[in-house]
Parts: C-alpha cells; sequence; structure tokens
C-alpha cells in the first residue's frame, strides 16, 4: 500500500471536528497535517508553509474558500499546489465554479475519509509523471515550475489560461476537440452543455 511519504498537507476547515477526522486519516496514511481554522488565516499559512497538498473548505470565516484557491492559482509562487475543494456545497453551479477557479478536484460533504486520501494519492500520481517543457515559436512553458515564457520574459498567467496552453501546446498542430479541451481543461465531462470554449 502506498504512504503519504511524508508530504505535508494543509487542512483549511473551519469545523473542528471534521479537521480533526481528516488528519487522523491522512496521518495514518503518512501525510505530515497542518491546519487552519479560518480563510485568512490559510491563506497565510499556505504561503509561509509551502504545503504540498491543501484541503479547502468553501464556506470559511474572514475569507471564503473560493477566495483563497482564486488568490493561490493566481500566484505563481503557489499555483502549483494541488487543492482539493471539501463543502456542503453540493449544487452543479458550485462545482463548475470551484473548478474553474483551479480546483483540482471537488468533494462534497459528507464524505468518505479513506476516499480522500485516494484522491489525493491519484492526483500526487498525476503530478508525479514528469512533464517536459513545451515550447513554440517565442513561448515557451515548463510544467513543473509553472512558468510561461515569451521571448525568455516569464508571463503571469491565471492557472486556467496556463492549463488552456498547456494543452494547445502539447497537441500543437492538430485540430483541438472541444470536448477535449472542456475535459483537460475545465474538468467537464462532455455530457455538460456549455459553451466555455466557444
Amino acid at each position: 500500500m502506498e504512504t503519504g511519504s511524508g508530504r505535508n498537507i494543509l487542512i483549511i476547515e473551519d469545523e473542528t471536528d471534521v479537521a480533526d477526522l481528516l488528519s487522523l486519516n491522512l496521518r495514518k496514511a503518512g501525510f505530515r497535517v497542518s491546519t487552519a481554522g479560518d480563510g485568512a488565516s490559510g491563506l497565510q499559512k499556505a504561503r509561509d508553509d509551502r504545503p504540498d497538498f491543501i484541503i479547502l473548505d468553501l464556506m470559511l470565516p474572514k475569507m471564503s474558500g473560493l477566495e483563497v484557491c482564486r488568490i493561490l492559482k493566481s500566484d505563481s509562487a503557489t499555483a502549483q499546489m494541488p487543492i482539493l475543494m471539501l463543502t456542503a456545497k453540493a449544487e452543479e453551479i458550485d462545482r463548475i465554479v470551484g473548478l474553474e477557479f483551479g480546483a483540482d478536484d471537488y468533494v462534497t460533504k459528507p464524505f468518505s475519509p479513506r476516499e480522500i486520501v485516494l484522491r489525493i494519492r491519484a492526483i500526487f500520481r498525476r503530478g508525479e509523471k514528469a512533464e517536459k517543457s513545451l515550447s513554440a515559436g517565442p513561448i515557451s512553458i515548463d510544467p513543473a515550475r509553472h512558468e510561461v515564457r515569451v521571448n525568455g520574459r516569464q508571463v503571469h498567467l491565471t492557472s486556467l489560461e496556463f492549463k488552456l496552453l498547456r494543452a494547445l501546446m502539447q497537441r500543437r498542430g492538430r485540430v483541438q476537440e472541444r470536448d477535449r479541451l472542456l475535459n483537460d481543461v475545465w474538468g467537464y465531462e462532455s455530457v455538460i452543455d456549455t459553451r466555455t470554449v466557444d
């Protein structure tokens, strides 16, 4: 069985019983865990400690989870941190907004602690498949550092912009299928009717 390999996970959750349950199960799985009880302190802790993974509630005091996610994903220093949103907000629009803000996964409460551990491991596995740097003309992308350069100068992109550019460059010279872009960049299944890409 895989272990957490000592990776640090930050839980930003105001419900102490939920944070305690997650902490217990993550520690049993071999992860190191730290917690924050509100959005503002969670954002500061993420910036200061640079955790390997963040579990983020949406409805937090002082700053919403969406705002925390938006700020982290728009900063090149923290944009690569995987974020799993864990929330009672179960409506489709809430999931879509969370994923559009850059979350890597979205789980609704109530939840299975074992499922959370497995989802975290799956996200780590995807990240471990080392991506090579991509370039096309004056544009180069370093996926590991979440950096884009044009003519050697760094350009700051949002998480969504970065994902879209990377998807286009990975399949450079080929027609891009709308459904594939929706799935790869926005995480939509092909059955969702949206005009986002159009």
